[in-house]
């Protein structure tokens, strides 16, 4: 969790006939419905995966985290360390449940808080294991369900929510950074909506990880914004590519890869021929923040969490090269799904889209096209709403419907809705439907049907609700 900035990971725009354009800001997202409640548990994991760890965050509301899987970091350094974590961060970090502690309802709740004086605490949790790493030829997936603290604005001035791991050799030594290695899954500053997602290593400064600032990139948050929903945040680091690899995932779509060969053969031993540990922390303030501002200051607002609803680490055998999507299973249903992560289609194309957030959508889409989606967890609690964010320049007397299939393309739809012309391609409406009740995990179909052989629909991102 070092100073690191990078450049917006995704552009913008489309269509058939259309070839358009605009500069994606990292501003927000368009927001579904409503804020989506926690899993009950993490998802089971696919096939050819184990979980070697897992935390539900389960228990009474207002007690500690579970001292067995994690060790609570206080204070302003390690001992011997760098002051202020090396960071220049401004809180205390403390083991109480004021600032750390779980919320009853299956969250691990991180709170900064603020005393009369001015002084600010927080809470920083690392896993006792400091043991995660791929297997030889395999693979190992470090993945936490999150939502950012709910702040934005000059209220969120200083706030640097961040979920991360670093080498197994920094523990207890505290001088050795960034040679032996870090991992930022999640990152993020000031409320934004952005994930900044980095891997530090080599020398500081400067160094062929371009220390202090790494190699990283970000994207923003789609659906929901970071702040407004929980979004799943995910570090596959893959043994079994060749050259060796590290992908990070916002919501299944892999924003950003490290390869070996960017750098030479003794920095990435250095940083990855060992174990790391996860950590979970709200700071205040800091280089990061400094970069887009600075703060805290008197406006910032004090109380707002950084929401876990779980922590997993997946690890599998491997066998086999070439870059992989993420795992089968570990789709979250109530993250926003983007249309162009599809595992197979028939009949669409991918296109940027001028949508709020950037990115793309799916378009050229007419009767019998369909797309799927794998391994979509809908956990114990059933869905029962279907959102489809959408799009349509159909000509008058167009239109189609968007349906739902579970596991395979021709089983009877638990949800659709009908579309017809919105105003044009790039005209979007997220579109709610009833759904039959869904739980476990299933391979989405979007399918299509229109009574008419045009294109009738483009798709940006879906997801469901209770």
């Amino acid at each position: 969790m070092s100073e690191t900035t990078g450049r917006p990971g995704r552009g913008s725009v489309r269509r058939v006939l259309v070839a358009v354009i605009g500069t994606l800001s990292l501003a927000a997202a368009a927001a579904t419905a409503a804020t989506l409640p926690a899993n009950a548990s993490a998802p089971t994991p696919p096939t050819g995966w184990t979980q070697v760890f897992a935390d539900d965050f389960t228990g009474a509301a207002g007690s500690g985290v579970n001292t067995a899987n994690w060790q609570y970091t206080t204070g302003t350094s390690y001992p011997g360390g760098p002051a202020n974590f090396g960071t220049g961060e401004v809180e205390t970090m403390t083991s109480s449940t004021s600032n750390v502690a779980l919320d009853g309802n299956g969250d691990l709740l991180i709170t900064p808080r603020r005393d009369a004086s001015g002084n600010w605490t927080s809470g920083r949790i690392e896993t006792t294991r400091t043991d995660f790493q791929p297997p030889a030829g395999g693979k190992l997936r470090m993945e936490a369900r999150l939502q950012m603290p709910n702040v934005t604005g000059a209220a969120a001035k200083g706030y640097w929510p961040a979920f991360w791991a670093l080498g197994a050799p920094y523990r207890g030594n505290y001088q050795n950074w960034p040679g032996v290695g870090e991992l930022d899954i999640m990152e993020n500053v000031q409320g934004l909506n952005t994930e900044w997602a980095t891997m530090h290593c080599g020398t500081n400064p400067g160094g062929p990880c371009n220390e202090t600032s790494g190699i990283g990139n970000n994207t923003p948050c789609t659906g929901t914004t970071c702040q407004a929903g929980f979004h799943t945040y995910a570090m596959e680091w893959d043994r079994s590519t060749s050259p060796e690899e590290i992908r990070f995932y916002l919501d299944g779509v892999n924003f950003h890869t490290v390869k070996a060969n960017q750098v030479d053969a003794t920095t990435w031993a250095n940083a990855t021929n060992h174990g790391y540990f996860m950590i979970l922390n709200v700071a205040m303030g800091g280089g990061f923040p400094g970069a887009f501002g600075g703060g805290p200051d008197s406006g910032t607002e004090p109380g707002h969490p950084l929401v876990v609803d779980y922590v997993q680490v997946l690890q599998s055998a491997g066998g086999g090269g070439g870059t992989t999507p993420p795992p089968t299973g570990n789709r979250d249903a109530y993250s926003a799904i983007q249309a162009e992560s599809y595992d197979s289609q028939s009949g669409v194309v991918s296109e940027t889209t001028t949508d709020t957030g950037g990115g793309q959508d799916i378009g050229t889409i007419a009767n019998g096209d369909y797309a799927v989606y794998k391994g979509v967890n809908f956990g114990s609690s059933a869905a029962t709403q279907f959102y489809g964010r959408v799009a349509s320049g159909a000509a008058g007397g167009v239109s189609g419907l968007v349906e739902v299939r579970l596991d395979s393309r021709t089983s009877t739809p638990v949800a659709s809705f009908a579309l017809a012309n919105t105003g044009g391609w790039q005209s979007w409406k997220t579109v709610p439907a009833n759904m039959s009740s869904v739980t476990g995990t299933h391979d989405v179909y979007l399918t299509f049907s229109s009574g008419q052989p045009a294109d009738f629909v483009n798709v940006n991102w879906f997801d469901f609700g209770h």
